[in-house]
């Protein structure tokens, strides 16, 4: 992990967390109070991880202290904590390569060419670059993002159309209720099709779809989609395959597949660490991975008892903030000092001290 070849144009940092989700945003939080200044790189166009890829409008209920917040709310909210920190966010580029420099500082490069020079490095990519896994028929790419969705960004897009929406897991379910109630976001129609009558997703929502269905609210289809139709330049119905073998056409106006991700490690798997079923091995005491000063926090990482909870996530970042602290301050004791008391972090944190009686 070590090259001698160090471009001119560097960013120097002592911390870039790779990872923009609500953990890696944590993350900056843990930094900050300890004055450690971090660079923040992700590869979607904006903050917020899976929660804002995959579910911006669900509901989370496990978030100490709030009982109930979407996960767009989620991450506003911590991006609105990190503001006093200062943290500089590079979106949409990938960590390419990393590589530890002889002064024990580390090169990290991007896919798009931007090049830091860091003390620690702290990975906390979730499951890793993502990709949601395609509906194989040949030529339906040419409509996506037009009329072929892998992700719901917005709900209002979808209000009043004709939707077919192809999976069976719990964003296809979640999404045909969605679209298939009273409110705002009322599809004209909802069908739904899965391969079988048979669902990986909560039995609560099967059952609800199977009520909507018998109150003719929407429809749900057992088959397997093989081809397709358009008028004009747009897509105006998929093929289906029942199990009688016999190929239907579902008219829509737009298509929504839910096959769920296919997570990859992507560079993250060159660079020298040690890797147990594609997740970052760890220890439990700074969450540091098998290279000093590289950390890993959440769903990327893996111990025993490890559970992929945000809340752990959250946990595991004020450790290896503290782990990361002598590589930043090496000549310096770093104690634990609390928020409610602290003149020191209250200064960082931009907020008065309470004033004493």
């Amino acid at each position: 992990m070590t090259t001698p070849d160090t471009p001119d144009d560097l960013i120097e940092t002592d911390a870039v967390v790779v990872g923009a989700g609500p953990v890696g945003l944590f993350q900056v939080f843990e930094l900050g109070l300890l004055e450690i200044r971090a660079h923040v790189i992700d590869a979607l166009p904006y903050p917020g991880g899976q929660p804002v890829e995959l579910y911006p409008d669900k509901p989370i209920y496990d978030i100490p202290a709030i009982p109930v917040c979407t996960g767009q709310e989620l991450v506003d909210r911590l991006l609105d904590q990190i503001k006093p920190f200062g943290a500089t966010f590079h979106l949409g580029q990938e960590v390419s390569t990393v590589h530890r420099q002889q002064d024990g500082r580390f090169l990290v490069a991007t896919s798009k060419g931007t090049h830091f020079l860091t003390r620690t490095v702290f990975i906390a990519a979730g499951v890793g670059a993502f990709q949601p896994r395609k509906l194989n028929v040949e030529g339906l790419d040419r409509f996506a993002d037009t009329q072929l969705f892998y992700r719901v960004k917005n709900p209002a897009d979808f209000a009043d159309k004709h939707l077919v929406i192809v999976g069976g897991g719990d964003s296809a379910l979640d999404w045909a209720l969605n679209f298939a109630k009273q409110g705002p976001h009322r599809a004209a129609s909802v069908i739904l099709i899965h391969r079988r009558d048979g669902f990986q997703a909560a039995s609560a929502s099967v059952a609800r779809m199977r009520e909507l269905c018998e109150r003719q609210e929407m429809q749900f289809i057992v088959g397997q989609p093989n081809g397709f139709e358009e008028a004009d330049g747009r897509l105006n119905g998929l093929k289906v395959m029942g199990p009688d073998a016999v190929t239907r056409v579902v008219p829509l106006d737009a298509l929504l597949v839910f096959f769920g991700l296919s997570p990859k490690l992507g560079p993250i798997a060159d660079w020298g660490l040690d890797i147990e079923r594609k997740q970052l091995v760890v220890d439990t005491e700074k969450f540091s991975t098998s290279v000093p000063g590289i950390f890993a926090v959440g769903d990327i990482n893996t111990y025993p008892g490890k559970k992929k909870l945000i809340l752990s996530g959250f946990h595991e970042c004020a450790l290896a903030a503290f782990g990361a602290a002598p590589y930043v301050f090496p000549d310096k004791t770093v104690t634990l000092q609390y928020t409610t008391s602290s003149t020191k972090l209250h200064k960082v944190l931009g907020v008065e001290s309470p004033t004493s009686e």
